[in-house]
């Protein structure tokens, strides 16, 4: 098969790539930066450099290929997001339909249901929506809250000896690890799939004050707590930080939306399974290497 992987070499788009290019397929991965050309190809895939907003570039990298993993970068521009979010979106369906790619797994999130309240996540409610009108064979794969998020927290831990945000510790949420995403991909686009589904991809459902304890333990610190933080605390820690307003305001809107519950409502209340492989035990280990 031809296959075209969005996402460049991150932590999904490098382990799916390695996974569909010893499975003997031809691999095409898009990334907006030059320099991985080389990093592309040395792991036997070919590089098609150009922009996710652009749907002639698109369209043309499209062209010919047989299943797409589409994947809009996580944070365009750092202002206006969520309309950055939702023009990209465009642009992928626009570039779909034009080189008539049947088949589509799409990376979504939980809370992706909801059309606003769930801060940078609500720019993939429309993109859902577009993916499901077009004439393709769709999966929608909603992942989990990434466990790689809480490397954010590493300052915080060597600083001030605490993890914490604005949602609290006893609250059960699904999480994810970027290489079960990968291996998930690398299934969904290589089986035969009709219609239009939803799966999520989770790797274990945890409660903050479990990853603070399990992470805690794994970096020699017994007893590092999770702290839950007002709204309006976390957004002024996260502007102190050096995060941009906008960008701040709508991590604090996900992690109400989180702490609301209204977030993960729709994986919970579905009775979908939890089918990853890498669980936050797994991961602890990796968070103490680079810790």
């Amino acid at each position: 098969m031809k296959i075209i992987i969005t996402g460049s070499l991150g932590n999904i788009g490098k382990p799916l790539a390695k996974q569909l290019v010893s499975a003997g397929h031809e691999v095409t991965v898009i990334s907006s930066n030059a320099e991985r050309k080389q990093a592309i190809e040395k792991i036997g895939a070919k590089a098609a450099v150009g922009s996710v907003i652009d749907a002639g570039f698109l369209a043309d990298t499209f062209a010919g290929a047989d299943a797409l993993f589409a994947m809009t970068p996580p944070n365009l521009g750092g202002k206006n997001v969520i309309s950055n979010t939702v023009n990209a979106g465009k642009a992928f369906a626009e570039a779909i339909k034009k080189a008539n790619i049947k088949r589509v797994v799409m990376l979504s999130s939980i809370g992706a249901h909801l059309p606003n309240g769930t801060g940078p996540i609500a720019g993939l409610h429309p993109i859902e929506a577009l993916y499901s009108n077009l004439d393709i064979n769709l999966t929608i794969l909603r992942a989990g809250f990434f466990y790689t998020n809480f490397y954010n927290d590493v300052p915080m831990i060597k600083g001030a000896g605490i993890m914490g945000a604005n949602y609290p510790a006893d609250l059960k949420m699904p999480m994810v690890h970027p290489e079960d995403i990968a291996a998930a991909v690398a299934g969904e686009l290589q089986k035969d799939s009709t219609g239009k589904n939803i799966r999520y991809i989770i790797s274990d459902v945890r409660t903050p004050g479990e990853v603070a304890k399990v992470l805690g333990a794994a970096i020699g610190k017994t007893d590092l707590p999770w702290i839950e933080f007002t709204d309006e605390q976390s957004l002024q820690g996260m502007t102190q930080a050096g995060l941009p307003e906008e960008i701040a305001g709508l991590y604090t809107e996900m992690g109400s939306g989180l702490r609301s519950g209204k977030i993960a409502e729709h994986f919970f209340n579905g009775n979908f399974s939890v089918d990853g492989k890498i669980k936050l035990e797994d991961f602890a280990k990796e968070f103490a290497e680079k810790f």
